[in-house]
């Protein structure tokens, strides 16, 4: 018998409740979280924006609403997972929905559900919530980001007005494939018949462009309908909806960015006779942007860099990043990790950028150990290459430990998960280190 939790009060306790509702954590389908959708009566009145792929989904998310809040839109976004609280994953007007609205939305899924004898995962019921918040805050817009793949993630019960695919790398495979045209496949499922389906994948998988053309997609790929020229100081874009020039490099750090930057364009163009945009808009957007924990870089000495990656694909671009800082003496890197990911991939892409693992157990479901990460460091030969290993029994721990022994001419980089940097940042906000 499935029974009710609607008397919770408190974000915390609904969390919980939210955290132990399912027995798997991640189950891919979308029949169950579609009966409550029905239930809920949850049929948006308002353009959405959907955006799938390996990396650059959240960066792609912050463009896009802070182009389209500078336009005055009233502009809904629901983006995972969060760094520092829950509140963080659903904002209207760029600002964090409060407890008490999240607590509502909960409960009237939750009363759902329990109507529907049903058990939803933990993304699931937040994924419901916020759509059902969004909608009875009348938005003018949604941006959601894709949990995991797309084709049966929960965020694709809702139909997308514009489906944007950021990239296509090598994540997830347990579920969604062990090649590249498996992996595009699933994340292809974003798109819908009639309507744009934006591609910033360089290199798309053809099983991409068969199912965009096999339900009628209007498909369009980076370097054939859209895409960028840039210098050092600005950069053009060209399109369906015309040239823009001189546009100002986004505030997210990175060159990698501009793709992220014309997709948003892109995506903007399919949607203007409805959401017009001004070229005033879109120089602002792109300079007032954040997005913690992608290349974010820390005031401070030592200087301190968190980035969430934690795929062979984000670390090579974070590895990139690093060597385009300029010359340290030494780099420790604050390394933490799941145990599903390619942890092996991930320490490769950085060994040349490291002279210092200190690797830290993860306090999170399926989180690696430090003695796993040891041995992985070990096993792909870091030692060899003339770096050494540290383990430390919590990231908080390991952190402090980078922040003694580092010079004030020496650099940090936390790195790993987004439960890595955002222990790193609930340390910073309770000691600032020296």
């Amino acid at each position: 018998m499935i029974e009710s939790n609607s008397k919770l009060r408190a974000l915390p306790d609904w969390l919980s409740h939210l955290e132990h509702l399912h027995p798997m954590t991640i189950e891919m389908g979308l029949e169950r979280v579609d009966q409550v959708k029905t239930t809920l009566d949850l049929v948006p009145c308002f353009p959405i924006i959907t955006v799938g792929g390996t990396n650059g989904k959240g960066s792609t998310c912050a463009m896009l609403e802070a182009i389209l809040s500078r336009a005055g839109y009233r502009v809904a976004c629901y983006t995972s997972p969060h760094l520092l609280r829950y509140n963080e994953r659903v904002r209207i007007n760029q600002q964090e929905a409060s407890d008490t609205d999240l607590c509502k939305a909960f409960e009237e899924v939750e009363s759902a559900r329990v109507a529907n004898g049903i058990s939803l995962t933990y993304f699931e019921f937040g994924t419901l919530a916020a759509m059902q918040l969004f909608s009875q805050a009348g938005v003018d817009v949604a941006i959601l980001e894709v949990g995991l793949g797309g084709r049966l993630d929960a965020v694709n019960i809702f139909d997308a007005d514009c489906a944007v695919l950021t990239s296509i790398d090598f994540d997830h495979m347990d579920y969604l494939g062990n090649t590249r045209e498996e992996i595009g496949f699933e994340k292809a499922g974003i798109f819908r018949n009639g309507r744009a389906a934006i591609c910033s994948e360089p290199d798309v998988p053809a099983a991409v462009r068969r199912h965009a053309e096999v339900i009628g997609a209007n498909f369009m790929h980076i370097g054939e309908h859209f895409g960028y020229s840039t210098d050092a100081t600005q950069w053009d874009y060209w399109g369906a909806g015309g040239k823009r020039h001189s546009l100002p490099h986004p505030a997210l750090r990175g060159i990698y960015q501009l793709r992220n930057a014309s997709a948003c364009l892109a995506a903007l163009d399919t949607i203007r006779d409805s959401l017009p945009v001004t070229m005033g808009d879109i120089r602002q957007g792109l300079l007032e942007v954040a997005l913690p924990g992608r290349f974010q870089v820390l005031a401070g000495q030592p200087l301190t860099v968190l980035d969430v990656a934690h795929n062979p694909a984000a670390a090579h671009v974070l590895a990139a990043n690093l060597g385009n800082m300029g010359c340290y003496p030494k780099t420790y890197a604050v390394f933490a990790m799941l145990r599903d990911k390619d942890m092996a991939g991930v320490v490769r892409a950085l060994m040349p950028a490291v002279d210092v693992w200190l690797a830290a157990d993860i306090n999170a479901p399926r989180g690696a150990s430090a003695d796993e990460l040891r041995q992985v460091l070990q096993s792909v030969n870091v030692v060899e290459a003339g770096a050494t290993i540290c383990t430390f029994p919590d990231i908080a721990t390991a952190y402090a430990y980078a922040c003694e022994r580092a010079s004030e001419n020496d650099r940090i980089c936390v790195f790993g998960s987004f439960h890595t940097v955002g222990e790193v940042l609930r340390y910073r906000n309770a000691v600032k280190p020296r």
